[in-house]
Order: structure tokens, then C-alpha cells, then sequence
């Protein structure tokens, strides 16, 4: 099964609550994830606000996203 974001809100600061298509759902905090040159905009909190859900994940005006199975596995780690 190819793992998709289905659902994305924001939670304040860098933290997101997701939903995936496996019925899998929590919280991420993207905080220590926001280095290198695609990311470092991401750390205007307004800007970290803007996401969309494209591609089946988060996904950020400026080309940055996230690959869903990382995502998910940062909530596996939260548990």
C-alpha cells in the first residue's frame, strides 16, 4: 500500500496533525526538520502555515514537501 496524507491541520508552531489513508493519525512536529535551502523558509510561521495537501502530502509554495512515509514514521516515533 503506497502510504498518502489525506487529511492536514496545523497545530501552532511546527506541529501538524495528519491523517493517512491507512488509518494512521497524530501529530508532527517539523521544528528540527526545517535545514537546507528548501526548508529554511519554513521557519517564517506563516510561511510553515501555507501548506497544502498536493501529491498525496505536504506540500509548500516554494517546492518544499515531505515524503508521506517520513511522515508518518515521525508519529510512529511520537507514540
Amino acid at each position: 500500500m503506497f502510504i498518502h496524507v489525506t487529511n492536514a491541520k496545523y497545530c501552532g508552531e511546527y506541529k501538524v496533525w495528519l491523517a493517512f489513508n491507512d488509518g494512521t493519525a497524530g501529530e508532527v512536529d517539523l521544528a528540527s526538520e526545517l535545514y537546507g535551502q528548501v526548508f529554511e523558509p519554513l521557519k517564517d510561521k506563516e510561511f510553515f502555515k501555507s501548506f497544502e495537501l498536493e501529491g498525496h502530502t505536504l506540500s509548500w509554495p516554494n517546492g518544499a514537501d515531505f515524503a508521506p512515509e517520513f511522515l508518518r514514521e515521525q508519529i510512529k516515533l511520537n507514540e
